[in-house]
């Protein structure tokens, strides 16, 4: 498996405040989030979801935790501009 190193092709700026919120009381623990995650910034903990205290400053902000969350349970809002993760 091609390993690519993150820090090569992206940068993060600011501080894009709490962009992606869990409602543990619809998480079901299914773990497709912690599945399609490609920098693992979820785990499941208690039959839960959780992400790792430090998710701001390795997401790459592609969503694809929030659209495969098929009951509602991840809120995810793109960071207020100029914050967050810059591709270069």
């Amino acid at each position: 498996m091609m390993k690519i190193e993150l820090d090569k092709i992206s940068e993060h700026v600011g501080d894009p405040g709490d962009f992606i919120k869990v409602d543990t009381e619809k998480c079901n623990g299914c773990g497709r989030c912690a599945v399609v995650c490609v920098v693992n910034l979820w785990k499941l903990r208690g039959g839960k979801a959780i992400l790792k205290e430090n998710y701001k400053e390795k997401c790459l902000e592609c969503a694809a935790c929030y659209s495969v969350c098929n009951i509602g349970a991840i809120d995810f809002s793109y960071p207020k501009g100029g914050t967050g993760v810059v591709y270069l």
